[in-house]
């Protein structure tokens, strides 16, 4: 099932129609499964009744057109926080730990979390690609790969991380995971959209920051380090959507930054923090 559904993400850009019948087994298989229930489908249900009315009537009325974009955002933050009722998401790893002076952790398999690129695809085509990247230099691109392992040091001369070489033999979960479930949603939430829609009332710059500082927020339940390392991480995120154009290389990016956290620092952090 879960396969199913990182294929009908993978296939959201460029088959919609493809990506919704491989998404319409996967609810089947889900519910079936009991990963959701009756409240999850009602919720859906709902989501296919907006798509409707906006597909036909958005472009007749301005202010329906906003008003479904509002509704549609406030329901894939719903989803992000997940607040929405009827999702029994999985636990995949239950308290383990990367390595001896790692942090035990667990990780699910978000199913409401994965809904939201098609829950704002809905009301901007252009969450994927926009054809307005900032004109950039090799010396950029290097610059961010760069800042990848760079932030990674940076926690770790503040106490928060502390260098370990990890190789989980969930390795494979994890990075199935951290693409679809975690690092796409998260993306197409605070870049493909957030930053887009702000970059179109403000200058991009100023989009960057306040997108960053709201994706650094998103994670205020793991204290004030993780908050301003997430803000730093999403300027990251946000430069490289800035420079591309492409969702799929915040993703990327994004991704690089897990992976390399997880096979290089204690993740998710040090268990002996000096705060």
């Amino acid at each position: 099932m879960w396969y199913l559904l990182a294929l009908s993400l993978s296939a959201l850009q460029f088959n919609k129609k493809l990506s919704v019948v491989l998404l319409i087994v996967t609810t089947a298989i889900a519910e079936y499964t009991r990963i959701i229930d009756v409240r999850a489908l009602t919720f859906l249900g709902i989501l296919v009744i907006i798509t409707v009315i906006h597909i036909n009537f958005s472009s007749k009325s301005k202010i329906l057109s906003i008003m479904l974009e509002i509704l549609l955002l406030l329901m894939s933050v719903g989803l992000m926080l997940h607040v929405i009722p009827g999702f029994h998401n999985p636990i995949i790893l239950d308290n383990v730990r990367a390595g001896p002076e790692s942090r035990p952790f667990s990780m699910y398999y978000n199913f409401d979390k994965a809904l939201i690129p098609f829950v704002l695809i809905i009301c901007m085509k252009s969450l994927f690609r926009t054809d307005k990247p900032v004109p950039n230099r090799l010396w950029y691109w290097l610059a961010l790969a760069i800042a990848v392992p760079g932030l990674l040091l940076i926690a770790v001369a503040s106490g928060g991380l502390k260098i370990e070489i990890h190789h989980p033999t969930w390795l494979f979960q994890f990075i199935l995971a951290n693409i679809f479930f975690v690092s796409l949603a998260e993306e197409a939430l605070f870049r493909g959209y957030l930053q887009q829609r702000f970059s179109s009332v403000m200058p991009p710059v100023l989009a960057l920051i306040i997108a960053s500082l709201l994706f650094g927020i998103l994670h205020y339940a793991g204290g004030s380090l993780l908050v301003i390392f997430s803000t730093l991480a999403g300027l990251i995120y946000g430069l490289a959507w800035m420079l591309s154009g492409r969702l799929w290389v915040a993703v990327l990016f994004h991704v690089s930054l897990n992976l390399c956290h997880l096979l290089f620092f204690t993740y998710p952090a040090f268990q002996h923090l000096p705060f």
